[in-house]
Order: structure tokens, then C-alpha cells, then sequence
């Protein structure tokens, strides 16, 4: 399910209760996945700064639920309440650290510890060890070959990391997984920790 596209007016903020979006970016004619959220965040960020259009375009990667405010009145709203404009323009904050981190591990990690990293990153937005996803899709949020895939999905299997069944993976040890992945994961998990987890505790008192 597409949820806007890169050069569309931002009609809508979604906010989701369930389930995992994925921010889309072209790469050498292709397309690649440079950033995802779930019930942690919102979409698209650029909205909160005043952008026009949202650069980037966005799916549901996992399904879920959650709500489409429109832009509009949001963003009216936002203007006269300092305490929930300072929460998320944090996120936006944590946000653009996951998507440097994203680059950076394109550029430096192997694929078996971007593969973990990803994993991971998804595991900590849903309630469930198990989740369906294809290889090609996969291949899609990686920048990576299919082959490529499934040989870095074979070697964590191998490793006793996850199980990957036709259609799902499931993950088996979260810690081995964490070992994997080294410094690929955890600096935008704690820059989010850092930046959000003292307003975890509030509620924004708005009404759509």
C-alpha cells in the first residue's frame, strides 16, 4: 500500500499504531528502502518542516493500522502548541540519524550485517518474533541482488539466527542477532532513547 509519493503535496501525516512503513528513494534507476517507522514515528517527516512536497516516497512495508491526519489543520494546530512541535521535531532528529546510518552501512557493512541490522529494526516495531516478507522484497530494501539475499539469509540461518521459512522470517536470538549486526545497529536506537524517551509519558491533546 503506497501512503504518498516523493514529488505529491503533502495532503496527509500518518501516524501508525501498527505495523512498519518504509521510506523509498531512487538509486541508479532503481529503488531502495533509506528508512522505515512504525508506531515510534510519523510520515512524511518533512511535513513538520514546512515542505512543500515530501521528497522521498513511502509503502506499508508490514501491515497495520494507524491514522491519516490531513496536513492542513495539523500543521495549524502544531503551530500554536510548542510542547508537541518540540516532541516531534525529536523524532525528526532521531529520524535523520537512521537514515545517515542507513547510507553508512550501504557504504561500509557486508550484506549478513545489514541483513541482521534490518531485521532487527523491524523486530523492534512489531509484537511478534515472526513477520512476512519476501526476498524480493527484501532485495528492495537492501540495494541488494535477490541472490544476494538469500545467501546472507542462509549464512544467519546457519548461525542459528533466525529461521527463514517460504514468505517469513522468524527471529531466533535477538542477542546473536545484535552480536551480528556490530555497529551497523544500536546508535539510532539510542539517539532515539536519548531524544524521545522523556516524553514517552505525555499525551498530545488533539482531536481530528
Amino acid at each position: 500500500m503506497d501512503l504518498y509519493s516523493a514529488d505529491e503535496p503533502i495532503k496527509y501525516v500518518c501516524f501508525l499504531e501498527s505495523g512498519v512503513g518504509s521510506i523509498i528513494g531512487p538509486i541508479k534507476g532503481r529503488e531502495a528502502e533509506n528508512g522505515l517507522f512504525g508506531r515510534e514515528g510519523f510520515a512524511p517527516v518533512a511535513a513538520v518542516l514546512t515542505a512543500k512536497a515530501p521528497g522521498f516516497s513511502a509503502v506499508m512495508q508490514m501491515p497495520g493500522f494507524g491514522y491519516r491526519i490531513p496536513a492542513a489543520p495539523f500543521l495549524s494546530d502544531l503551530s500554536k502548541n510548542e510542547a508537541a512541535r518540540s516532541v516531534l521535531l525529536r523524532y525528526v532528529q532521531a529520524h535523520l540519524v537512521q537514515i545517515a546510518q542507513t547510507a553508512l552501512s550501504n557504504a561500509v557493512h557486508v550484506i549478513e550485517e545489514r541483513l541482521a541490522r534490518w531485521i532487527l529494526m523491524i523486530h523492534d516495531r512489531i509484537d511478534d518474533d515472526e513477520f512476512a516478507i519476501t526476498h524480493d522484497f527484501l532485495s528492495l530494501m537492501l540495494a541488494v541482488r535477490r541472490p544476494s539475499v538469500t545467501t546472507a539469509l542462509h549464512a544467519l540461518e546457519g548461525e542459528m539466527l533466525i529461521r527463514a521459512e517460504r514468505g517469513c522470517i522468524i527471529v531466533r536470538d535477538r542477542r546473536g542477532l545484535e552480536e551480528r549486526a556490530g555497529d551497523a545497529y544500536g546508535y539510532p536506537e539510542a539517539e532515539y532513547e536519548e531524544l524521545l524517551a522523556p516524553s514517552q509519558d505525555r499525551f498530545l491533546n488533539w482531536s481530528y
